[in-house]
């Protein structure tokens, strides 16, 4: 599952737990039409996330591309959407939710349509970090059209479940549908959402009203370039160094400017009269350990199923859509578990959950670390270990973003909605960068045998394993030191229910709240 499949699974507990309206809104045509359009933008964005998934090793074979350079593809993406994603929620405040959508929008289907026809996989590469930066617009964008256009209760309730399907679901049908777009040709993962952009786009400007900006200052620009550049970076030079060599003077200048740009990131944040994070919030134990256990989480997810990926076609030589049925389940069961997510919370709160959601991604890595080989049984090694991952990230993305939101007051909803998501992406990033730069490490060359190239992926296999038992060692912290949890981490939905946002794991595609709503649909994409 890859970034926007982590949309919206904990919708549930904001529906049952929301005040209800008086009076009940009248549902005409043209506010169906606004819904229609909103959900099929972010059901376009898990579905273009796991079909571009299913077609890596595809592209890989055509473009001439090694693991490292398919690493990008993925990367790409999830820095641009993460880097921007505090930014895409300031920005239609400032300047409207509707201009602001509508554009993010268009660049989404004039990004799909060039990453079709390009040849080149550097510009391929670019082509998806345009298409991140875009959802990092459209996402909180949606999200805070929806809350602004349906009536607080019932009527918000009933457009937020709707757009809770759409969200969950599209990484699933994007698994079979880039199974089959790829059986044509790996292009058609990127021409198949054109069209549909476009129709959204078309009728979006027809309906969605116009409105005015909703706040008043300015932009972080500061912020949002030194984050997004720095990690980018970062996540260069990681996977560069085993090509290049670790003391090359390029790598090391590249890291010491890396961490010059986090370091002014930090810098600016302090001093700026509207920063993207105010930095005090990192102030709250459970907040901090919520952000870890998403980077734990999601970075180790992300680069599992990168790992998966190439294992299922390029050792075994599975077919794109034998691939994509051999990771459905996991996707399968965030769905049908996702509306039961806060009852859950509910009954057992956050950090338990947590831990079993960690616990059992963890148990899943080792058993396929241990059982893969060059001709192994689906059923009994490869099914059990996905479904695991999604037992896991069922049980712990939801719990995560409550924690990360509880005991927040309104007016920061959407900073530790948008902070939680922005960890995630960029901690993925920087995981799937290490894990491939291990993987580059034990590479063999071209002409390596079955053996020799499962031995690549065990490096990469041993580091998300580690990475997502270190989540759970901090997630774990204060239970294994015999401290009553946390009131605001176990009671979140009851003692604060407009701040619970959701997601579907994914995508992987997930957006976060401007900065003047406070919707509790979202959080984000597996």
């Amino acid at each position: 599952m890859h970034v926007h499949v982590m949309f919206l699974l904990v919708t549930d507990t904001a529906i049952r737990t929301a005040p209800s309206s008086p009076q009940q809104q009248q549902w005409t045509p043209r506010l169906w039409g606004i819904l229609a359009v909103l959900c099929l933008a972010l059901f376009l964005d898990g579905l273009d996330v796991s079909m571009v998934g299913v077609a890596l090793p595809s592209i890989g074979a055509e473009l001439g591309l090694s693991t490292t350079a398919l690493q990008w593809i993925v990367s790409g993406y999830v820095l641009g959407f993460g880097g921007l994603l505090l930014l895409g929620g300031r920005t239609a405040d400032l300047l409207g939710r509707r201009k602001v959508f509508l554009i993010a929008l268009g660049v989404f289907a004039v990004a799909s349509l060039l990453g079709g026809i390009v040849d080149d996989g550097g510009l391929l590469i670019a082509t998806r970090l345009i298409k991140g930066v875009a959802a990092a617009f459209t996402a909180p964008t949606g999200l805070s059209i929806i809350t602004t256009t349906f009536a607080e209760g019932r009527d918000r309730n009933k457009a937020l479940s709707i757009y809770t399907l759409f969200g969950a679901s599209g990484f699933s049908s994007g698994l079979i549908v880039g199974g089959l777009m790829t059986g044509i040709g790996w292009r058609w993962t990127f021409l198949f959402p054109v069209p549909i952009a476009t129709a959204a786009l078309i009728a979006g400007l027809m309906l969605i009203p116009r409105d005015r900006p909703a706040a008043t200052g300015g932009y972080d620009v500061g912020g949002a370039t030194t984050l997004t550049g720095g990690m980018l970076l970062l996540v260069y030079t990681v996977v560069s160094a085993p090509e290049t060599g670790f003391t090359h003077p390029g790598i090391i200048a590249s890291f010491i400017l890396a961490i010059a740009l986090l370091t002014a990131f930090f810098m600016i944040e302090r001093r700026v009269a509207h920063p993207l994070v105010r930095l005090g919030i990192l102030r709250v134990g459970s907040i901090v350990r919520a952000n870890v256990g998403l980077v734990a989480l999601f970075g180790s997810f992300l680069s599992f199923q990168f790992i998966m990926t190439l294992y299922l076609q390029n050792v075994l030589g599975w077919s794109p859509i034998q691939m994509a049925l051999a990771l459905l389940p996991a996707g399968v069961l965030v769905v049908l578990t996702a509306p039961y997510a806060g009852r859950m919370i509910d009954r057992v709160g956050t950090p338990k959950l947590i831990i079993a959601g960690l616990s059992a991604l963890s148990v899943g890595y080792v058993l396929f670390f241990f059982r893969i080989d060059t001709d192994p049984n689906y059923l009994t090694v490869i099914l059990p270990s996905v479904v695991l991952l999604g037992v896991g990230f069922a049980l712990g993305f939801p719990s995560i973003n409550v924690q990360a939101t509880a005991g927040v007051k309104d007016s920061e909803q959407g900073l530790a909605a948008g902070l939680v998501q922005t960890s995630g992406q960029v901690g993925a990033a920087l995981v799937l960068a290490l894990s491939t730069a291990l993987m580059s490490v034990d590479a063999h060359g071209v002409n390596e045998s079955m053996e020799q190239s499962l031995s690549q992926f065990r490096p990469g296999l041993v580091l998300v394993t580690v990475v997502a038992l270190a989540g759970l060692a901090v997630t774990a912290s204060p239970l294994l030191r015999r401290s009553p949890p946390s009131s605001t981490a176990s009671s979140a939905p009851a003692s604060n229910p407009s701040s619970t946002p959701a997601s579907s794991p994914s995508n992987p595609s997930s957006p976060t709240p401007s900065s003047t709503s406070k919707p509790s649909s979202y959080t984000p994409s597996p």
